[in-house]
């Protein structure tokens, strides 16, 4: 029970802390939603400008514009923002003020309009080390064909022209409309606005148009509502690492809880187990991949476990069972990305790195749990914790002289039975005497009958009798 009630006390003190968007922000219907797009491509604002989109959606915003002011950064960041911005069902524009450089390019391709300040510049987005240095060549020629095709189709699904967003990854691709040549072969392509919204056959190259502000390109738009700004916040930050750490924090959590209950007295493992779990659901909540209806989801699962070992431990299992998978749905629900729109059970791409996520974790603890078992018993810690459970009114044998357990002939195979909850420590009582007991590490309920298996000076272990 300590560690459901401890549970519990932390889910209601998170529950104040509120997604930074619904803390600065309020997004009514058809408002234009403004997103930063700034500094270097990293995995933090990937978790930002899925939240702004989702937030966006979720709200019946009008149309996202995504300011961008970058020299590049991480392409596999750069890629999964363009997944996101694929899924996106409303309207979205790029605003290039000033720069869009290398994987900042890929990203404005993946929203369905583009526009640049005066002085600014799209393209340049050849793959190259973190050192800042060419790839190999065999290695250069294979990234290159990967990133080409994936710029090509997202270039293609937003309705720009895919030879302008594969000349800005591959020098030898020459882009050609109709019989002019707009960029021979030899150099990555880079465009200014001037080029970008050059017409070409009745159509901009590029970019839709020139802009002075977002406000401008608004009004050039015809953008309805108010225009939001949203804002990124230390949260991302800490929402990018949790989520990484997901599998850790589960692994964690899992074997404090089963220390919690095997060790008696042991407070330190349901507190470890309760903040991991707290932490794995505030990631991912802030992280806008999961509600407060998982955390219910979770406690309620817990509670039924709770409820089995308290009460119905001899007669049924059926609350144990549900409530571990209440548990575990809630776990795998907390990883899955779903954006609004999308149908209620996860296709097979969304749940699969959140289903290996909980299957490493919950592999990892068993293991551990089985390592556990075996030796902790063993251990002195062990033993030093055995003896600190609450005693039951009566007499006890726990620190009497040794002729009294040699008195009360404690052999093996001597019958008693359990006066306390064992788990796996507690009392017992064989005959007119109360005794310390220990198990070997399975539970076993009060009135439980047991036998002895061996005695060690005044250490005595039993086990379930039958």
């Amino acid at each position: 029970m300590r560690i459901f009630l401890r549970y519990i006390f932390v889910v209601i003190s998170l529950a104040a802390i509120p997604r930074p968007a619904e803390a600065r922000e309020l997004i009514h219907k058809d408002d234009t939603v403004v997103v930063p797009l700034g500094g270097e491509i990293s995995p933090p604002l990937l978790l930002f400008l899925r939240r702004a989109l989702k937030a966006a959606e979720s709200a019946g915003a009008g149309a996202i514009v995504f300011e961008m002011d970058t020299y590049g950064g991480r392409l596999d960041t750069a890629a999964e923002i363009t997944s996101v911005l694929n899924h996106a069902t409303i309207p979205t524009y790029t605003f290039i003020n000033s720069n869009a450089g290398s994987a900042g390019s890929l990203i404005a391709l993946a929203t369905q309009h583009i526009y640049m300040s005066p002085v600014s510049a799209i393209g340049a987005a050849a793959p190259v080390l973190s050192t800042g240095e060419d790839l190999p060549a065999t290695e250069r020629d294979k990234t290159i064909s990967y990133w080409s095709a994936l710029i090509r189709s997202s270039a293609m699904r937003n309705g720009h022209n895919p030879d302008i967003g594969e000349a800005f990854m591959a020098k030898e691709k020459e882009v050609k409309i109709g019989d002019r040549v707009v960029h021979p072969k030899g150099s990555l392509l880079t465009l200014t606005a001037q080029e970008a919204t050059e017409k070409i056959n009745g159509k901009p190259l590029l970019a839709d148009g020139i802009a002075d502000s977002v406000e401008d390109l608004a009004r050039k738009a015809g953008l309805k509502g108010q225009l939001v700004s949203l804002d990124p916040s230390g949260f991302e930050q800490l929402a990018f690492w949790i989520t990484k750490l997901a599998p850790l924090l589960l692994l964690l959590g899992i074997i404090c809880a089963y220390l919690e209950f095997k060790i008696p007295g042991a407070s330190l493992p349901g507190i470890i187990a309760a903040f991991c779990f707290a932490l794995f659901f505030l990631g991912h909540y802030l992280a806008g991949l999961a509600g407060w209806e998982v955390v219910a989801l979770f406690v309620l699962g817990v509670a039924l476990v709770l409820i089995e070992i308290m009460f119905f431990a001899h007669s049924t299992i059926v609350f144990g069972v549900v409530g571990v998978f209440l548990m575990l749905a809630s776990l795998l629900w907390a990883m899955v990305d779903r954006y609004p729109g999308e149908t209620f059970f996860p296709t097979g791409q969304m749940i699969a790195i959140p289903m290996r996520n909980l299957f490493l974790a919950i592999l990892a603890a068993t293991i551990a749990i089985i390592v556990l078992a075996r030796y902790l018993p063993r251990t002195s810690i062990y033993r030093r914790f055995a003896l600190m459970t609450t005693n039951p009114p009566g007499p006890s044998l726990a620190g009497a002289p040794r002729e009294f357990a040699t008195a009360l002939a404690l052999a093996p195979g001597m019958e008693g039975a359990a006066l306390t909850t064992l788990r796996p420590s507690g009392k017992a009582r064989f005959g007119d005497h109360v005794v310390d007991v220990v198990t070997e590490g399975e539970f076993i309920a009060a009135e439980t009958p047991v036998t002895v298996i061996q005695t060690d000076g005044m250490r005595v272990v039993v086990k379930r009798l039958g």
